[in-house]
């Protein structure tokens, strides 16, 4: 027998076959989950590696073994008469005829999702002006102070920088998001440049020590190379704000007299919002944990502290105001956080009525509190007319309109969102949230699937009657596997049922989402979704994110005798009756209404 039919014999060629598709299905699982997961790029190069490392060795295990039914054995050792080397090829080709099944179905489902293209809310001369702005980028500050320990200081004079020249006329700077997502990344300039789509970049370090610190700070055309401006400032801290005057308007006149740009563009004051240079601190340091979401409570204590060694410091209300208004939902132990939330932002907007996030903020706590969306829309409007680039008062507003029923206003502001902040996934999973109860599916799941390469995973649990309605069950085994935080004794199989299966009795899932829930000491109203899905629709509590009640699979929901009494508890019908009724609802009489 010749050394290729021998090859043959043993199955080399078709486990070779069946390694390679494999390890191509693994290495796209990889490009999809390292993202999602935060993994360095290393990861995937290493998969990769040990991939091809594994494939000689996979075909020197085909020659030299062989699978029988008493086990695996040295092929040398089996009695030709005996193989069953004929029965293993033909179980190969079905494993290899399956594969290349996925592999096809995977390619082509790639090749179908696009990213998704949010239409611009404004005219096309306002576009096309944008689109000829000068453009910046500010990275975060290096942090050379003799310990190591004052990174939220450098980042936080690197976002103040960011936020001055955002009022620049004429300059496009790209977000706080969107820049500092580059922190600790190996890409030089000229690739973070590309990635943000920016003509400039302004970098710098910070070095502080006691009392004195030094910035340094660059501004490099990218283009060329060039380093357009660059200057050191050795001062006292209590100069802080001095120096961000002087950079800014440095950065201003270099892109004027190096590039011939920005010729109107006015003067840059800075507001020493503080004379109490600790506070500044403690108010930097609070700042930077709550845009990151880490430590909140620690995040409120050095708020707390900045207001008490200056209570004059509306910024540092404005912050308290809203880390308070988050803190529940990001699982700190504590009482009456909207309360104190409305207190802070109160407070910041009485001294400083020119903030943008206190009130939208005190926004978002009124109608938390009073269940009235009246006054809040109001709210959000001053917010916005005194920050039109405050992306999350964007996000915050279209999440009151999803929740209104209103699904055009409600899109419109978190296409605004993303407009602002490229980078702010979050928008991105309410706006897939909003297609969804409008019933554009495809458009939903696109949204979705482009939020999660982009590095956002969230646990909503929306997706599983779509996944569930294209045949995708795997992927919505997996969806609720996250929801179970790992645990098995979450009622997957019961929730499979309730969403293929809508109006059977499923009392046996309630009891058993009951007793997960108290194992897990997680408060029973933020699980709308499920007890919907389940029929438990005396369960479904008025929590500020409700919009689950306008999707598809709520329609027996909304038909049932629990869904008017939660509308008018949580203030819907009230702004309906005042102002209009969403599409999918209509008046009857002057107090009762009717919806889809």
């Amino acid at each position: 027998m010749s050394f290729i039919a021998e090859l043959k014999r043993r199955n080399v060629f078709k486990v070779a076959a069946a390694y390679i598709i494999v390890g191509w299905l693994i290495m796209q699982a990889g490009e999809v989950m390292s993202p999602a997961l935060n993994l360095p790029g290393w990861v995937n190069s290493m998969l990769a590696f040990f991939l091809i490392l594994g494939f000689p060795l996979a075909l020197v295990f085909a020659w030299a073994f062989e699978i029988t039914p008493e086990g695996l054995k040295k092929e040398k050792n089996i009695d030709r008469s005996q193989s069953i080397a004929q029965l293993t090829g033909r179980k190969l080709d079905f494993t290899i005829i399956a594969m290349l099944a996925v592999a096809l179905a995977y390619f082509v489902y790639e090749k179908s999702i696009s990213p998704v293209v949010v239409e611009p809310l404004t005219d096309s001369d306002t576009t096309t002006e944008q689109a000829n702005q000068t453009s910046i980028a500010v990275l975060p500050f290096a942090d050379l102070s003799p310990q190591g320990d004052q990174a939220y200081f450098s980042d936080g004079i690197a976002e103040e920088l960011l936020n001055l020249l955002v009022g620049v006329e004429g300059l496009k700077v790209a977000s706080r998001t969107s820049s500092f997502s580059f922190k600790g990344n190996d890409l030089n300039l000229s690739e973070i440049a590309e990635e943000l789509k920016v003509e400039h970049i302004l970098e710098g370090s910070v070095r502080k020590a006691g009392n004195r610190v030094r910035i340094t700070a660059q501004l490099i055309d990218t283009a060329t190379d060039r380093h357009l401006w660059s200057e050191s400032y050795d001062r006292d801290l209590t100069d802080i704000f001095v120096i961000q005057d002087e950079i800014a308007n440095a950065i201003v006149a270099a892109l004027r007299s190096e590039l011939g740009l920005l010729e109107t563009a006015t003067p840059i004051v800075v507001k020493a919002d503080t004379e109490n240079i600790d506070a500044y601190q403690l108010y930097l340091e609070a700042r930077g944990l709550f845009l990151a979401r880490q430590d909140l409570q620690r995040s409120i204590d050095l708020f707390e502290q900045a207001v008490e060694l200056d209570a004059n410091f509306a910024r540092a209300w404005e912050g308290l105001g809203a880390v308070f208004s988050v803190a529940e939902g990001w699982g700190v132990a504590g009482e009456k956080f909207n309360e104190r939330s409305r207190v802070a932002a109160q407070t910041a907007i009485d001294l400083d009525p020119s903030l943008s996030m206190a009130w939208a903020v005190l926004a978002n706590v009124t109608v938390e509190l009073d269940f009235d969306y009246i006054l809040p829309m109001v709210q959000f409007g001053q917010a916005l007319e005194n920050d039109p680039k405050n992306a999350t008062a964007w996000l915050w507003r279209g999440l009151h309109y999803a929740k209104l029923g209103f699904a055009d206003q409600a899109i419109s502001d978190f296409s605004m969102c993303i407009e602002i902040d490229p980078s702010y996934l979050n928008c991105y999973r309410h706006l897939a949230r909003v297609y969804m109860a409008r019933g554009e599916t495809d458009m939903a799941l696109e949204t979705y699937l482009f939020m999660l390469r982009k590095g956002l995973t969230v646990n909503d649990y929306w997706l599983i009657h779509p996944l569930l309605s294209r045949g995708k069950i795997h992927a919505a085994v997996f969806l609720l596997i996250e929801l179970s935080n790992g645990d098995r004794k979450y009622p997957i199989n019961e929730l499979m049922q309730a969403a293929e299966s809508p109006g059977a009795d499923h009392s046996a899932g309630i009891a058993k989402l009951d007793q997960w829930l108290k194992q897990q000491g997680t408060d029973p109203k933020w699980r709308i979704d499920e007890w919907i899905a389940l029929g438990a629709y005396d369960r479904v509590e008025p929590v500020i994110d409700i919009f689950q009640i306008w999707l598809p699979s709520s329609s027996q929901f909304r038909k049932s005798v629990y869904f008017k009494p939660l509308v008018n508890q949580i203030g819907l019908h009230r702004f309906w009756r005042e102002y209009e009724f969403p599409p999918r609802c209509r008046p009857i009489g002057e107090e009762d209404f009717e919806c889809d």
